[in-house]
């Protein structure tokens, strides 16, 4: 299975679970790795056949403006499921960062594999 990827992409979004937290909205990085079969597009060199980033990355970004969770961990598990129905993707690996939520590391999150590849 072929994949496409989205690296380092930011999300504004409300997650935390101190009260601080709930009343700002704080950056999050996620990087995708998305199953995809690549060779239909590239046979006839057609966009449409090609997994669309550009709308993968909108969602993304939607879903984290619509966002207020306690956990990265429901974050990232509710966007894989929307990614995973949504763009009909049999699979995908989700990291997600949370940056200076630990003051000696440079981020810290989970990393999730769903689907089948």
């Amino acid at each position: 299975m072929d994949r496409v990827f989205i690296e380092g992409l930011e999300v504004d979004t409300v997650i935390g679970a101190y009260d601080w937290e709930r009343g700002i909205r704080q950056c999050l990085r996620v990087d995708l790795s998305l199953g995809w079969d690549n060779r239909p597009a590239a046979a006839g060199d057609d966009l449409n056949l090609a997994l669309d980033y550009a709308a993968v990355t909108a969602r993304v970004q939607a879903f984290g403006q619509e966002a207020e969770f306690i956990l990265v961990e429901t974050f990232a598990e509710r966007l894989a499921q929307t990614l995973l129905s949504e763009f009909q993707i049999p699979w995908l690996r989700l990291k997600l960062t949370k940056p200076g939520a630990v003051a000696a590391a440079s981020g810290v999150g989970v990393e999730i594999e769903r689907g089948c590849r």
